[in-house]
């Protein structure tokens, strides 16, 4: 039986490579590309660090994604890949000439920019913080303090929603919506376009559950993961998020991303 040859796209950055990973993760998405594995080479100081990195794609056959803000150290890596003959994706580059020639600026020139520990990143932080306190109901209530409350049944992506969303910033209280539980006053309360309800295709939600009872052990066919159970479950929330008045979302086969973009947009 042949072994499936493991592939390699090397990120090369002269600050932190957030920025060029998050790129490739989701140029990977696209493909059917489980051999292919991310090395990330960060805080390139140097133009023999570059040569190092473009020497390692060479010899293994892989590529690589960059965003150096240093115009040495550009150039060194286009030499090099034209040298060894190795594929070089500038990420910033483009868009940088396009500033350039668009709007006659110059840029700063300084690594790191995107992570620097200003309000912004203090922001994030404390909203990040507050998803965490506010998952699952944690906290009712901290809910009178969100940006955004999302409500949903049990695996409508409540919590990577909110994790997503408070990397932007925003202050996320997430609630599971569940019959047995009457929902707080607080949730209530709020204005409906501070709200936002998740719902899903019944029968996706029924494949997602049972793979989560698989996952922990459980037994198949446990009342959480019933196509009777989970059409109760759906009824009584949008009951509920038509008594809030909020907009509501189908995430059935929607990345987080997606969803998230949607959110924003109502905001």
């Amino acid at each position: 039986m042949s072994v499936e040859r493991q592939q390699f796209i090397y990120i090369c950055s002269d600050a932190v490579g957030e920025t060029a990973e998050a790129v490739v993760m989701a140029t990977i998405r696209q493909f059917d590309a489980h051999q292919v594995k991310i090395k990330r080479v960060s805080h390139i100081k140097n133009e023999d660090e570059v040569k190092a990195v473009v020497e390692e794609a060479a010899r293994s056959g892989g590529f690589v994604a960059f965003t150096l803000v240093q115009p040495e150290l550009r150039e060194m890596m286009k030499e090099e890949s034209i040298r060894l003959s190795v594929r070089a994706v500038d990420i910033m580059g483009p868009m940088m000439q396009a500033f350039i020639d668009t709007f006659n600026d110059s840029p700063k020139r300084k690594p790191g920019l995107l992570h620097e520990m200003d309000d912004a990143y203090f922001r994030r932080v404390e909203a990040i913080e507050f998803a965490v306190k506010c998952d699952d109901g944690r906290d009712s209530n901290l809910l009178m303090q969100a940006n955004i409350v999302l409500i949903g049944v049990s695996r409508t992506s409540k919590t990577p929603l909110s994790i997503f969303l408070a990397h932007k910033g925003y202050k996320v209280g997430n609630f599971p919506l569940v019959p047995e539980v009457k929902p707080p006053q607080q949730l209530l309360q709020l204005p409906g376009n501070r709200v936002v309800g998740l719902t899903m295709d019944a029968d996706q939600l029924l494949k997602i559950r049972t793979e989560r009872l698989r996952a922990v052990g459980l037994p198949y066919g446990a009342k959480y993961a019933t196509l009777a159970r989970i059409s109760e479950e759906l009824e009584y929330a949008h009951a509920i998020m038509k008594r809030i008045g909020c907009p509501v979302i189908d995430v059935t086969d929607k990345a987080i991303e997606e969803t998230a973009g949607v959110i924003l947009g109502y905001l």
